[in-house]
């Protein structure tokens, strides 16, 4: 947390400069210059309930033509409470270590390059209040015990040419041992990805070209990766080869449209385009801003590290069938305004409103039988529509007040019959107010 700069979201599809999976949007978070950022950072932070956080962030250089980053992060609770008194530890128990180092380059007419690489290990567990590591992987006391390695490397270069072309690159490999009382999962995960792009700005248009490549390897002990008769490992290997274009035209002083087109390759799956459009409005005080955007994304779901009751109990697990890619296609309207009041205070008001359409949605079926989970892609489609509005009002005296709120319908239509997703259709909203 000590080395992030900023956190940026992106509403609505996003898949052209970030891939055909970005369904619904992203989260980017962007880490400090090293060159810019302070030379040594110290954040902990202590509960009540026993737990410890640490962020150290540090800046280091060697030589005159490189500039260093180093993060680690320890968060550590080790102290089970069962405050409902049911028998069970009422919060996870972690032990938890990241170790993150990004380096910058200087280079001839400020070209880029950058790398880094994170590490992690995590150990987390929890269950019957009596549960102890001796018991791990059996059915004497029930407990939930998860090992994690996870190693990354990340970076981009820029080719030493006339023309703005970017090479970017990552890696990153994940190995998981856990248990679900006497339910014994083991995974592990490789990933490998490429991306060359070549940007150029012609009077209105801003485009943006490039070539993709995603090698995706995938193991573990469970049906996923089992033959048709269940008899043989059968891991999943993944090549992913994509090309996209993006084109940002400037119509005029307050208008820009983005116009965007992605196909991929799956080779599990085949073909897959995904286009793209947004819109931006700017008043030409900038005290008002509009955005549109509107386009599809598909996506391919990995039951069990994405749903934990899959390994949780004593249900077997099967499939229907060759699960399918889910796909949607997603609008999004947003609305900034920002009004300046005579005693220099600043209100934000931000409201959204969205749709979704899903297909092919992977869901579990947990009722047909008893002793079963049974995975299937839908078949009939899914909506998740909503509005959002947020209020952010920062006083001259610096006073900073925050409101917002969320309503959310999701519902599934299958067969004719449409029914409604627990707890959607509901009010949520936070309240906040800080002093700097």
């Amino acid at each position: 947390q000590a080395l992030i700069e900023r956190v940026e979201i992106v509403k609505g599809p996003a898949s052209t400069l970030y891939g055909s999976e970005a369904v619904g949007g992203l989260i980017n978070i962007i880490t400090k210059n090293p060159a810019s950022a302070p030379i040594a950072a110290v954040d902990v932070m202590a509960s009540g309930w026993g737990e410890v956080n640490t962020d150290l962030g540090l800046k280091y250089a060697l030589g005159n033509k490189v500039n260093a980053l180093l993060g680690v992060n320890y968060f550590n609770y080790q102290n089970p409470i069962d405050n409902n008194n049911d028998g069970f530890t009422d919060l996870t128990l972690q032990d938890r270590l990241s170790i993150f180092n990004k380096i910058n380059f200087k280079r001839k007419v400020n070209r880029t390059f950058t790398l880094a690489g994170r590490y992690v290990y995590e150990d987390r567990w929890g269950g019957q209040m009596n549960w102890d590591r001796e018991f791990r992987g059996g059915s004497e006391v029930y407990g939930e015990s998860i090992y994690t390695n996870r190693w990354e490397t990340f970076g981009v270069y820029q080719l030493p040419v006339k023309e703005k072309i970017n090479f970017q690159f990552s890696a990153n490999g994940h190995k998981q041992n856990s248990v679900y009382g006497d339910v014994v999962y083991i995974a592990e995960q490789y990933i490998g990805f490429s991306q060359l792009t070549w940007s150029k700005e012609l009077g209105r248009h801003d485009l943006l070209l490039g070539s993709a490549y995603r090698y995706t390897y995938y193991d573990d002990n469970t049906p996923a990766t089992a033959s048709e008769d269940g008899l043989l490992n059968k891991e999943s290997v993944i090549h992913l080869p994509g090309a996209f274009i993006q084109d940002e035209i400037l119509l005029n002083e307050t208008n820009k449209v983005l116009l965007g087109a992605r196909y991929d390759f799956n080779s599990i799956h085949g073909s897959i385009f995904t286009p793209r459009i947004n819109y931006k409005w700017n008043s030409k005080n900038k005290k008002n801003t509009l955005r549109l955007s509107a386009g599809n994304g598909y996506r391919v779901a990995n039951v069990f590290t994405e749903d934990h009751a899959a390994l949780t109990g004593a249900r077997s697990v099967e499939f229907e069938g060759e699960l399918n890619p889910e796909t949607s296609w997603n609008s999004n309207i947003n609305y900034v305004k920002k009004i300046y009041t005579k005693n220099s205070s600043i209100i934000t008001i931000d409201a959204s409103g969205f749709y979704t359409y899903f297909s092919n949605r992977i869901l579990p079926d947990y009722e047909t039988d008893p002793n079963k989970i049974i995975y299937g892609n839908l078949e009939g489609f899914s909506i998740s529509q909503g509005v959002s509005m947020n209020v952010d009002i920062a006083l001259s005296s610096g006073l900073k007040v925050l409101a917002g709120a969320t309503l959310m319908d999701v519902s599934v239509e299958e067969n004719g019959e449409r029914s409604k997703q627990l707890l959607t259709e509901s009010f949520q909203g936070v309240w906040s107010v800080g002093y700097s």
